[in-house]
């Protein structure tokens, strides 16, 4: 059974990476490209995976190197970082179907608003406002599935390693 589980610990954390890195470009893609400009719970999302995945790709460059103690800090870390992608890519999802009100300085009822943004060559998008949605998701739903399976991929990935180790 051990010779079985041997290979899935780092598929599943090596799919985790290559989903999370496909995302994060098509993201900057979508910007820089697709001319979608990110609102600012956009921005907060896309923290995870520029933390989560550096975190990510140590842990499978180093995957043989790594103490046990350190290889599962360091892929719980990564598994927190990516939750909390999932819970920010949901509360936004939220916010676009008004299912609760985003915060203030993104949504268009805020207080905080700088004339120094009326100045800026980018434009200025509310959370609240879905620029592209594809069968009935916007790019933050999409998010929140995604994230949700880089979790579930490097929960697997400790559950494979535990169980070969155990």
């Amino acid at each position: 059974m051990a010779a079985t589980l041997r290979p899935l610990d780092k598929l599943a954390s090596g799919l985790a990476f290559l989903l999370g890195l496909a995302t994060i470009l098509g993201a900057l893609a979508s910007q820089y490209i697709g001319g979608l400009y990110p609102c600012e719970l956009c921005l907060e999302q896309r923290m995870a995976y520029y933390i989560g995945l550096p975190i990510l790709l140590g842990v499978l460059v180093l995957w043989n190197r790594l103490p046990l103690a350190l290889w599962f800090a360091l892929m719980a870390i990564a598994t927190a970082i990516f939750a909390w992608g999932t819970y920010m890519a949901s509360y936004h999802a939220g916010v676009e179907w008004g299912f609760w009100p985003g915060p203030t300085a993104c949504t268009g009822v805020g207080e905080s608003f700088s004339f120094d943004q009326l100045n800026s060559m980018t434009p200025v998008i509310g959370c609240d406002v879905v620029q592209f949605r594809f069968l009935g998701l916007s790019l933050a739903g999409y998010n929140a599935l995604i994230s949700l399976a880089i979790v579930v991929l490097l929960a697997f990935a400790m559950v494979f390693q535990a169980r070969r180790k155990g």
